[in-house]
């Protein structure tokens, strides 16, 4: 088969919904395809990240106010989403969440896990702490950058 012959097929694919060709001349066998159309891509509205702060100090009261969870002027870390996933607490359906507010992490425990391509990858802590809130309800879809836990570090 020479190149013309070949040329001929390309253009025919080209021109047509033809996807693939495969013609045999002889002990020559020569295959042509191309890509089909692209498949339908399904776009989903994700939730917006939410904003978490520590919360300010109160006002001075006659009465004594009672006394916040988290004071004002420890540090809080926010442990957000490496990468668009879906979000997970525990290993399985049936297994033990990885941790629970109040709970005390120890770096590289391992915090979540988070499903991207089918892929699971182990969320792990990058420090010592306490667990003070956990802002992402179990196998929901998580955006890059979205906060998931608030860590109070420990020494």
């Amino acid at each position: 088969m020479d190149i013309n012959q070949i040329r001929k097929l390309m253009r025919l694919i080209q021109s047509s919904d033809i996807t693939e060709i495969e013609v045999t001349e002889g002990d020559q066998t020569v295959r042509i395809s191309r890509k089909g159309a692209a498949p339908d891509v399904q776009h989903y509205m994700m939730p917006q990240p939410q904003h978490f702060s520590a919360p300010a100090a109160p006002a001075p009261a006659a009465s004594p106010a009672p006394a916040a969870p988290i004071a004002a002027d420890e540090p809080l870390h926010v442990v957000s989403s490496p990468m668009v996933g879906t979000f997970y607490r525990a290993s399985s359906p049936d297994a033990a969440p990885f941790v629970s507010e109040g709970s005390k992490v120890k770096k590289g425990d391992t915090l979540c896990v988070i499903e991207a391509m089918k892929l699971m990858n182990e969320i792990e802590a990058e420090y010592a702490g306490i667990v003070e809130k956990i802002m992402v309800e179990n196998a929901t879809p998580l955006e890059y950058g979205q906060p998931m836990f608030v860590i109070t570090p420990t020494a």
